[in-house]
C-alpha cells in the first residue's frame, strides 16, 4: 500500500527522507495513488494514544492544557477529576523543553517558517511553505507564548507517541482541529518535562 508523498513546489528544496519514516508497509511515493485502496494504509495512531475523556485529578482550572511529554498526552482539563487525552508526537532527545505559558495565537492551515536554528541544523529546508494539506503544521496550529513552539497537527500521524520533533508538539491532523475549536486564546499550557 502506499501513501501519495508529493511535495508541494515551495518544498522542492527537501531532499529525500526529510520526514519521519513511515511505518512498516506504508511505502511514500511521487505520484497520484493508482486507486484509494493506497490511501487506506495502516497510517493509523496506537489506540492508546486515540483522544478520549479520562480521569485527571489536577489543581489547574478548567480549560488548562496541560503537556506530559514523557507519558506522549496533551489533557485538555474539564473539571470535576476529568480531562480530554489526546496522543501527542513531542520533542525528541536534546529538544525538550518545560514551563508556564498561555496560547498567543491560533492558525487554521497555517504556513511555516522554520526558525533560523532548525534552518542551520537543515539546511536544505525550505524557507517557507504554505498552509495546506501538505505542510509539516498540519491543519491547525495553536502558539505557545514568545516560544518557538506550536501544538500543531502533523502530516506524519505515525509519529503519535514518539519523540521526533524539534520542540513543538504534534498531534492527528483531526485531534488538532477538536482541540483548535475548545482553546480560546490566552488559555493556560503547561508543559511538564
Amino acid at each position: 500500500m502506499a501513501l501519495s508523498g508529493v511535495l508541494p513546489a515551495t518544498a522542492q528544496g527537501l531532499q529525500p527522507g526529510w520526514r519521519f519514516a513511515p511505518p512498516p508497509g506504508v511505502t511514500i511515493v511521487q505520484h497520484k495513488p493508482r486507486n484509494a485502496l493506497q490511501l487506506q494504509a495502516n497510517t493509523q495512531v496506537n489506540p492508546v494514544f486515540l483522544r478520549q475523556v479520562v480521569q485527571y485529578p489536577t489543581s489547574e482550572r478548567s480549560g488548562t492544557l496541560v503537556v506530559d511529554t514523557r507519558a506522549h498526552f496533551l489533557y485538555f482539563v474539564l473539571g470535576d477529576g476529568r480531562a480530554l487525552r489526546y496522543g501527542i508526537g513531542v520533542a525528541k532527545s536534546g529538544f525538550e523543553w518545560s514551563g508556564t505559558h498561555k496560547v498567543t495565537r491560533k492558525a487554521e492551515w497555517p504556513g511555516w517558517t522554520p526558525p533560523a536554528e532548525m534552518l542551520r541544523r537543515r539546511p536544505e529546508l525550505p524557507r517557507h511553505m504554505v498552509g495546506g494539506p501538505e505542510n509539516p503544521l498540519g491543519a491547525r496550529a495553536l502558539y505557545i507564548g514568545s516560544t518557538l513552539y506550536r501544538i500543531h497537527g502533523t502530516t506524519e500521524p505515525w509519529s503519535i507517541g514518539q519523540n521526533v520533533s524539534s520542540g513543538c508538539i504534534r498531534m492527528t491532523n483531526a485531534d488538532v482541529i477538536d482541540l483548535y475549536e475548545r482553546v480560546k486564546l490566552n488559555t493556560k499550557v503547561v508543559v511538564l518535562s
